[in-house]
Formats: structure tokens, C-alpha cells, sequence
């Protein structure tokens, strides 16, 4: 029998981190404790993140060796006319903001979620994958309760949960939504991880439910058959960020989310942040302009040259911050400032993912529980316009698994979900990290704001009265929110401390948590 293993993981749900919990108990690594967790969160956190998502998986192995599993979504090898598409606009109320995002077949991008979990098991995993998936089997076949923040979801999704009769079927009782307390089941799911358990991975993207996934796809959709059966995960070397004496590895191009919160890093190591007061009036000026710069360099020098192969040394070079950073320091002298588990163990391997759905397409594979993305209906992933996208590319997402590294160890590892908001939610909570020197717990749960598109969204702080006075960017409308919001994305994370013992913190605006065992 395996000795348990010492480790801590952090997610979104308590039975998403207790699936990672189990395998540590069972003397797995890291990896295995967030695939299982991972799987697990595909039953008790699905609207959030589907096995027909996408994600990214940051892994640094006990031998020092760090590598990015990408299986993010891919776009269609073929287009079709937009009068044949089913693809349509729901508008989404996050409590204080409307989001508008596009759902139906049309929305669906290639899928790459199971084949990346099954990768990452085939190349660090250490229990049988057949362990591994069996907790989001028991939770699939023997039903979780909902919880608060499942109902929440619920609510803030309901016009594509009740857009088709199979998706009705796993989130409805009675036509109305799942109550707190309530008991969800996706049985079919269950048969499916069963099959896939047996028979491999294959019997998603060529198997019985490809074809039927296919039939579908054929009105309205865009997937074709050699679609499914050409997709491949990606394995790419992480991008490297120094910050404050700290090695940060996170998520490399064509995925934006990494490097433009390494573009932000540089403004911000530009000024000297822990001599603001942490929410201050400065402090909060520092973050709208940095966010403001980093969208206008994505803008100008980033969003058409993605897929260029040095977008890296391009987007990050002297010429090009030089401006941003004389910018920011003319504001300053002005003034006279989506779901994720994070897991790492004793032996020092560590593992960042997160995962999506987007808000999910609304189409559900018929008798196997699972909906299909809708990346190609979101606007952050489509910066050009929809259906704009290039054929057969991977699509270029804001995700951004972190790890912040102390002579050349795994200390913080770090990832949110929260669609556009993850950016600067990362940005955020490494800086009261490294910066302000605050706790995990302190870092991420402390108020966050939201700069985009000249609306300056603030979450609720004690010094509310000095917000009348800020400078910020030319006509910037601030927003005041009532309460944390899930909004704000949902930074989950779990950090070595310096006495070697370990912590774990989830979000509490995604009833986040974080387990030690």
C-alpha cells in the first residue's frame, strides 16, 4: 500500500478539492490529485468547466522540470456561411453587470479537456487513471448536494441551462432550477468516465459519441469528423516572468492571459507599490492605469500578431513598454498609482489548471450529460470579431495557470477563472503577494478591482469616500459593487511557506477551498 502523501490543493468546491485529497490519501503526486479533482469539478462544478472545454495544465515536476500542457479549444478546420450557423446572442446578469455572450451549435470549438487530463496522467501521473477517475464516477452516479454557489451559477446561467430539453434534464426539476440542499445527478456522465475508463479516451473523439456529437454538429455546427480525430495537446515551454526577485512561470502565446499580465508586472515594477497604502487612492489609480495601458498595448501590438512566432521578445521589448512605462509615470507624478485547482505536494511537484466551458453552448451531447463549449461565442477569445477566426488554430484564451518560484522551487501556485477579469485578478493578488507581503488568504480574498473599455469596476472597501477623487484614465465611468463578486474571477491557490508547512486557500467570492493533508 502507498505511504499517504503530504500535499494541499485548492478549488472551487468541496468535493472538487476532497476528489484531490482522496488521491494524496492514496499516496498519489500532485498530478493525479488535479486530474481527479479536475474530473471531479466536470460534476459538481458543470457550469463552469465540461469535459468538452478546454484548459491549460502549468506542471513543475519534483526533478525541476516545468512544462504547460495545452488542450484549450481549437478552432474548426472549416467555415460555413453564417445563415447556416446556429449561433445567438444571451445576455448574462453577473448581479452588477450585464455580460453579453453568443451560445448554439455555431459556438462550439474543438474540444480539448478529456484528452489533456488523459496526457498529463500518461506522462506524471502515479496511480491508475482508473483511481484517479473514480471519485467524479461516485459523485456523477450517486449524486452531490447544491450549494450555494452551484445555485448561484445556476441562476446567472439559466437562460442557456433551460435553452435545450438535455440540458433542462441535468440542471431542472418540476421546470424549475436545482434548489440549495437539492440533490444533482448525472448518471449518464457516470456511464461515460465508466466507458472511458475501459476503453481510453478515444471513445470521446472517435468513438460512439463522437459520431453522435458529429450527427448533431451537421445543422447548425461547424465540427467535422477530422476535426475530433486530428486534435492534439499541445505540450510548450512556459513563459518565464521576473517580478520582484521572484521566477513566475505561467501561460505562453498564442493564450494572452500570461503575457499581458507580464506587460502589467513590468509597469507595475516600474513604482515602488508597498509604499502606497494597500486600497488607497493611489494604489487604486496605479491599478486602473496599468490595466488601461496593458489593454491599449494588446490593442495596438498584440491581438494581430498572435500568432507570430516572436510575439514574445515583440510584445515585451524596451520599445515597446518604453511608452506604456513614460505614460505611467506621467499619470503617477501627476498624483506628486473562468473554474481552477491548484495542488502541490511534499516532493515538490506542482500543478496549475484551469479549465472552461465558457458559459457552455447549450448543446448536450444526448445521453451522456455533457454540454459543449461555446469559445467560439465568447468576445475576449474573438478579438476580431466572430467568425473571423483563422481555420484549424488554437484559439487564444485568457487563462493563465501560474507559479511563482523561490530559487527555483515551487512556492505559490495560482490560477481564477473569470472570463476577461482573470488577467487582472492574477495581477492583483500576485502584487499583494510580492508587494504588500499579505498572507495567501489576505491576497486573494482582499477587494479587487476591474479596469475595461473605460468602465472602472471596484468591489466594496473601507475607504469608499476617497473614490470621488480619482484620477483615472480620460472617461472612465466608475462602478461601485454592493458585495464581492464572483465577477471579479476566482484565484484559487496554495503556497510552501517559509517554515515549510503548507496552506490552501480558495476564493470566497467562488466558495473557494483549500485543503492541507
Amino acid at each position: 500500500m502507498n505511504r499517504k502523501t503530504h500535499g494541499a490543493i485548492a478549488a472551487g468546491h468541496p468535493k472538487t478539492a476532497q476528489a484531490g485529497q482522496i488521491m494524496f490519501e492514496l499516496g498519489g503526486n500532485a498530478f493525479d490529485g488535479a486530474i481527479a479533482a479536475m474530473l471531479a469539478s466536470f460534476v459538481v462544478e458543470s457550469t463552469l468547466t465540461s469535459p468538452a472545454g478546454g484548459g491549460f495544465l502549468l506542471a513543475h515536476t519534483q526533478d525541476k522540470k516545468s512544462m504547460l500542457f495545452d488542450f484549450f479549444c481549437q478552432t474548426p478546420r472549416l467555415k460555413k456561411s453564417i445563415e447556416e450557423i446556429d449561433f445567438y446572442p444571451v445576455s448574462l446578469n453577473f448581479g452588477g453587470a450585464i455580460q453579453m455572450f453568443h451560445i448554439g451549435r455555431g459556438s462550439v470549438a474543438i474540444p480539448g479537456s478529456l484528452m489533456g487530463l488523459f496526457e498529463v496522467h500518461q506522462k506524471l501521473g502515479k496511480l491508475p487513471f482508473s483511481v484517479v477517475i473514480e471519485p467524479a464516477i461516485n459523485y456523477a452516479r450517486h449524486g452531490y448536494e447544491i450549494t450555494p454557489y452551484n445555485r448561484v451559477t445556476f441562476e446567472i446561467l439559466e437562460p442557456i441551462l433551460r435553452a435545450s430539453h438535455e440540458s433542462q434534464k441535468l440542471y431542472l426539476s418540476n421546470d424549475k432550477l436545482l434548489s440549495i440542499g437539492e440533490r444533482g445527478y448525472l448518471k449518464d456522465f457516470a456511464n461515460v468516465l465508466e466507458e472511458l475508463a475501459k476503453k481510453g479516451i478515444q471513445e470521446f473523439y472517435q468513438g460512439d459519441i463522437a459520431q453522435q456529437m458529429l450527427q448533431d454538429m451537421k445543422e447548425g455546427g461547424y465540427l467535422i469528423k477530422e476535426d475530433l480525430v486530428n486534435y492534439r495537446v499541445i505540450k510548450r515551454k512556459p513563459l518565464k516572468i521576473n517580478y520582484r526577485g521572484y521566477e513566475l512561470l505561467t501561460n505562453p502565446p498564442p493564450s494572452s492571459g500570461g503575457i499581458l499580465i507580464n506587460y502589467a508586472l513590468k509597469l507595475l515594477e516600474t513604482v515602488d507599490v508597498n509604499c502606497f497604502n494597500f486600497g488607497s487612492n493611489k494604489h487604486l489609480q496605479l491599478l486602473a492605469t496599468v490595466m488601461a495601458l496593458t489593454n491599449d498595448a494588446r490593442k495596438i501590438n498584440y491581438d494581430n500578431y498572435v500568432y507570430e512566432e516572436n510575439i514574445i521578445e515583440q510584445f515585451l521589448s524596451h520599445k515597446n513598454l518604453l511608452d506604456s512605462q513614460n505614460n505611467l509615470q506621467k499619470v503617477i507624478n501627476k498624483w506628486g498609482s473562468t473554474t481552477h485547482i491548484s495542488v502541490i505536494d511534499e516532493d515538490g511537484n506542482a500543478a496549475s489548471v484551469t479549465n472552461s466551458n465558457g458559459e457552455g453552448s447549450s448543446y448536450v451531447i444526448p445521453n451522456t450529460g455533457i454540454m459543449l463549449n461555446n469559445m467560439l461565442g465568447e468576445a475576449d477569445l474573438n478579438p476580431l470579431g466572430f467568425h473571423r477566426w483563422r481555420c484549424d488554430c488554437r484559439i487564444s484564451s485568457m487563462m493563465s495557470p501560474t507559479l511563482i518560484l523561490k530559487d527555483g522551487k515551487p512556492e505559490i501556485v495560482l490560477g481564477s477563472g473569470g472570463s476577461n477579469r482573470i488577467r487582472t485578478a492574477l495581477l492583483q493578488v500576485i502584487s499583494n503577494l510580492l508587494d504588500f507581503d499579505f498572507s495567501l488568504e489576505e491576497a486573494i480574498n482582499q477587494p479587487r478591482v476591474h479596469w475595461e473599455n473605460n468602465l472602472f469596476n471596484v468591489e466594496p472597501r473601507e475607504q469608499l469616500e476617497t473614490l470621488e477623487n480619482l484620477k483615472l484614465p480620460p472617461e472612465t465611468e466608475t462602478i461601485l459593487w454592493q458585495e464581492l463578486s464572483m465577477f471579479f474571477g476566482g484565484v484559487h491557490g496554495v503556497r510552501f511557506k517559509d517554515d515549510h508547512s503548507l496552506e490552501a486557500t480558495g476564493d470566497i467570492r467562488r466558495a473557494g477551498v483549500g485543503i492541507v493533508c
